[in-house]
């Protein structure tokens, strides 16, 4: 049996159109869809989608929502955006919109919510499911209290969804947060109206001919949401370090560098693309890669430079990822902060895996061949290489580069490369020669 609402409905956008056509142009509706976690991808999305309504001068948009939540930085953001946004935002709940859900639909000019839907329960939790600390509560009910008062809603109501302690008569049962169900929605002027799809919300708006487009990514955001993925940048971070271990002990510009740098290019641009990655952020990377090659390659063992190096490289990697003002945390949910410290550490233990387990197997291999010279020069096939004179120990000499321990001397106005046994000399120090061993001399430090 038809149903005849839906025919009245497509009837009147009709003959509307027919009225309307050489007269004006039909209302433009841009469709935004998020049915998942409010993360930086949501935010990027949202973002765009009001980006691209303000260019076309799209009349309507409707951002359909289906979610348990997610980041608070990232919901407060969207929030900002929706309540700056210039022409009329409609929300359309289809299922849920809990805690950053909640959030993000009062701040829309209109709610609509199909049947079966809620919203509210928009207390902040940890990762483990608990209550996050007070401080994120108070700031929760703050933005969820402003936001009502902006869209004309019970700011009282807004503040009941976070905070459980908060009592309104029979509203709500002693301990719970509130979620209201459609209908209790629209009693308390949390929905316009129960909806069945995006065409009747339209009707019920009284618009009844109309152009909508869902927006969507092109492919170049689509591959940056993906980048914005803590897996996929887990393992950016581990061709990161990895390349830049296996090119530190081989000196020169191979392949591990090239990998290395563009794993940091896919790693950064999407974060910084986003809002996430601050300038100083980027800037500590390098200054901790700087140190490191500075205990590899100037300073002998491992000391203050490449420990510094390794906090400031990892800590750069986890500090992109959230959305900190500077070096402020304070509205940092414990879960984002948790899950960029240990998706870079994973990184981190992942390239350390690889340097340990697959270092040695990786330079036996025909690939590895390609890009590294393995053939070896002996004596056999017809090579020599040049050794000093054994008479040359006992002789004495100059230091004229500074020794690391290795370095150059001058033995009667011959220049010799040299070694000592450890000892760092200075130029002008004088040395003894006490073995000659391959192409190098080894020397001590003497008094003549």
């Amino acid at each position: 049996m038809p149903n005849f609402k839906h025919v009245f409905i497509v009837i009147l956008a009709c003959l509307s159109s027919t009225l309307a056509f050489g007269q004006k142009k039909l209302p433009q509706v841009l469709h935004l869809k998020v049915t998942g976690d409010i993360d930086p991808r949501s935010n990027r999305y949202i973002s765009l989608g009001l980006e691209k309504a303000n260019e076309k001068n799209i009349d309507y948009v409707i951002l359909e929502l289906d979610t348990y939540g997610g980041a608070l930085t990232d919901a407060d953001e969207i929030r900002t955006t929706i309540l700056n946004y210039d022409r009329p935002i409609y929300a359309f709940i289809n299922k849920d919109a809990a805690s950053a859900g909640a959030l993000i639909s009062i701040a829309c000019d209109s709610i609509y919510m199909s049947t079966g839907s809620s919203i509210g329960a928009a207390t902040v939790v940890t990762g483990e499911g608990q209550a996050a600390p007070d401080k994120y509560q108070s700031y929760m009910r703050s933005i969820m209290r402003s936001t009502a008062e902006a869209k004309g809603r019970n700011p009282e109501i807004a503040e009941a969804m976070v905070d459980e302690e908060i009592r309104l008569d029979s509203l709500i049962k002693n301990g719970k947060v509130l979620t209201f169900s459609v209908s209790e929605a629209i009693e308390y002027g949390f929905c316009e109206a129960e909806v069945e799809d995006i065409s009747d919300l339209m009707l019920r708006s009284d618009i009844y001919a109309y152009d909508i487009n869902l927006f969507e990514l092109n492919w170049s955001e689509r591959i940056i949401a993906i980048f914005l993925n803590p897996a996929v940048s887990g393992v950016l971070i581990l061709l990161i370090l990895g390349g830049l271990y296996f090119e530190l002990q081989s000196p020169g510009f191979g392949f591990p560098i090239i990998a290395s740098i563009v794993a940091a290019l896919l790693y950064f641009t999407p974060y910084y693309l986003n809002g996430l990655a601050e300038n100083w952020e980027i800037i500590i990377f390098f200054v901790g890669i700087l140190l490191i090659a500075l205990e590899v390659f100037v300073i002998p063992g491992f000391g203050l430079p490449g420990i510094l190096g390794l906090i400031f490289t990892i800590g750069s990697l986890a500090l992109v990822m959230i959305n900190n003002d500077g070096l402020n945390f304070d509205y940092i949910e414990p879960p984002l902060l948790n899950n960029a410290i240990i998706t870079s550490l994973v990184g981190f233990l992942g390239a350390l895996f690889l340097i340990i387990l697959l270092g040695t197997r990786l330079t036996k291999t025909s690939f590895f061949n390609q890009f590294t010279l393995t053939s070896v020069q002996d004596s056999s096939t017809g090579y020599t290489s040049s050794f000093y004179n054994k008479s040359l120990i006992g002789s004495t000499g100059i230091v004229e580069s500074i020794m690391r321990p290795s370095g150059r001397i001058m033995i009667d106005n011959t220049l010799y490369d040299a070694y000592t046994r450890g000892e760092y000399l200075e130029k002008g120090e004088k040395v003894k020669v006490i073995a000659a061993e391959g192409t190098s001399l080894k020397v001590q430090k003497t008094v003549l």
